[in-house]
């Protein structure tokens, strides 16, 4: 499964996900520009020592990213999603797309996947949105679930 982070901005979060992905054979997408510097002091101690184990690639832009994988099904994960994440029926090769911390992924993206490819995770309806790292553990867990963790 492929993990794509558009513009991430908070290190940690991407060291975490760097974690996860090692962790799950997961690849991992980091869309440029990016918040910080791969060799980030708070990037390296949250991935710890599992960047070397995982498959991270960075990409100029989301067109880029699109003509270098060319994905069959991307999903996008936004709070303006209609669908519930587990409304969905993932395999090994579906793509998620997160976008940054602090603005989530762009209506141009959103409108690029097709309203039925955004789907969200449930919150409480006073909340803003879950951490990034928390939310792609959730999705890519529960697209291993629905594959009987096959990839794994």
């Amino acid at each position: 499964m492929n993990i794509v982070l558009f513009e991430p901005e908070i290190p940690p979060n991407t060291g975490n996900v760097i974690r996860l992905c090692a962790n799950t054979g997961s690849k991992l997408h980091l869309i440029k520009p990016l918040g910080f510097e791969l060799d980030n002091k708070k990037l390296v101690r949250a991935g710890l020592d599992y960047r070397e184990f995982s498959a991270v690639s960075t990409h100029e832009n989301f067109q880029a990213f699109i003509n270098t994988l060319k994905p069959n099904k991307i999903y996008g994960l936004s709070t303006k999603g209609e669908r519930t994440y587990t409304d969905a029926k993932f395999t090994n090769e579906d793509t998620f797309v997160f976008g940054p911390e602090t603005r989530g992924l762009p209506e141009k993206i959103r409108c690029a996947l097709g309203k039925e490819n955004i789907l969200k995770i449930p919150m409480s309806k006073d909340s803003r949105s879950i951490n990034l790292s928390n939310s792609v553990a959730i999705i890519l867990f529960e697209a291993l679930r629905q594959t009987k963790f096959s990839s794994l």
